[in-house]
C-alpha cells in the first residue's frame, strides 16, 4: 500500500510544521504532498524588498527537512511541493536548490514519476481580491468576479510579460501540462480547489458588490472541467480555509476522481492521510 500525507496552507507556522515532521518521522509514509501557502505572507515584496521572513524556506523548512532526511535514511518519503498565492515567487530559488539535494520535487507546471503513478503540480488560482498576483491567472476567460482584481490590475514581485497576463489562462496551462497524457494513475497537486464543490465554499454568504451578490464558490472552473473531462486518480487542493467547516466535508468526488482539501480555518495542522490503492479510506486529523 502506498501511504501518503497531504498538507496545505501552513502559512509559516512553525508549530504546524513540527507536528508534520513528527508524524513523518513516526509513520514513515511513502509520499508527502505540500500544497502551497507554505511560508509567511509575501506581501512585503510589493514594497521593493523581500520579506523579513525571506530566510524561512532555507533556515527553517529546508534545514528541518534535510535533518529529517538524514535521520530517516532510506525511510525518508518522496516529497512533492508547490507554492500558493500567498507565497509569492520569492521562495522558488530555495525550493529549486533543495530539489538538487533530493529533499523534494518542486512540481509546479511539471510532472514527476512516482513508482507506477505520476505526480503533476499547479500553483495558480483564479483572480481574487488579493493584491499580490504572482500566482494568479485568468481561469477560462478574462472574466473576473465582482470584488476581485484581475492579474493585470494587481502587483507582481518580478516582471511578467503583459501579453501572458492578458491572454494566458489556467485552462490553457492544464492543456499544455497534460497534452497526450493518460491520467488514470495520476496525482494532481493543485493550490486552487475546483469550482462548485465542497472544497471551494467561501464565507461570502449575503455579501454583494454594487448590489451584485458574490458567488460563495471561489474555485477554478478550469480545474473542475479538467477533472470532469480527464478523470485523474486523485486531486489535492488548499486555499479556501473555511471550506470544510461551511460545506461539511474536506473531500469530494468528481466522477471517478477523489478530491481532498487540507485547508483549515483553525490553528491546528490539518493532516490528510490516504493510500493510493484505497482512496475511499482517506482521513483527516486536526493536530
Amino acid at each position: 500500500m502506498t501511504r501518503c500525507f497531504f498538507v496545505s496552507d501552513l502559512h509559516g507556522k512553525a508549530d504546524r510544521y513540527r507536528k508534520l515532521f513528527g508524524a513523518i518521522s513516526a509513520e514513515a509514509p511513502q509520499a508527502v504532498f505540500l500544497g502551497g501557502d507554505l511560508f509567511p505572507p509575501a506581501l512585503t515584496v510589493l514594497g521593493g524588498t523581500e520579506p523579513t521572513v525571506e530566510d524561512f524556506p532555507r533556515d527553517f523548512l529546508i534545514s528541518a527537512m534535510r535533518l529529517l532526511k538524514t535521520e530517516m535514511g532510506d525511510s525518508y518519503p518522496r516529497v512533492f511541493v508547490i507554492l500558493g498565492n500567498d507565497d509569492g515567487f520569492y521562495p522558488e530559488p530555495a525550493l529549486r536548490a533543495a530539489e538538487e539535494e533530493r529533499i523534494w520535487d518542486y512540481v509546479h507546471m511539471r510532472k514527476a514519476a512516482f513508482g507506477e503513478f505520476r505526480v503533476y503540480g499547479y500553483s495558480f488560482i483564479p483572480p481574487s481580491p488579493f493584491l499580490l498576483k504572482d500566482w494568479e491567472k485568468y481561469d477560462v476567460s478574462r472574466f473576473v468576479d465582482p470584488g476581485s482584481l484581475s492579474p493585470e490590475e494587481g502587483k507582481h514581485s518580478r516582471p511578467v510579460d503583459p501579453a501572458k497576463l492578458r491572454h494566458h489562462t489556467i485552462k490553457e496551462d492544464l492543456d499544455d501540462l497534460t497534452a497526450g497524457e493518460d491520467l488514470e494513475r495520476s496525482i494532481f497537486l493543485f493550490h486552487t480547489p475546483p469550482y462548485e464543490t465542497n472544497l471551494d465554499r467561501a464565507a461570502l454568504d449575503g455579501k454583494s458588490i454594487d448590489h451584485v451578490p458574490l458567488d460563495v464558490h471561489i474555485g477554478s472552473i478550469a480545474v473542475k472541467r479538467f477533472i470532469e473531462d480527464r478523470q485523474p486518480l486523485v486531486t489535492l487542493h488548499g486555499h479556501v480555509h473555511e471550506s470544510g467547516a461551511l460545506s461539511g466535508s474536506w473531500q469530494d468526488r468528481i466522477g471517478r476522481t477523489f478530491a481532498f482539501s487540507a485547508a483549515h480555518d483553525g490553528a491546528e495542522l490539518a493532516l490528510v492521510r490516504f493510500t493510493l490503492e484505497d482512496l475511499g479510506s482517506a482521513t483527516r486529523e486536526l493536530m
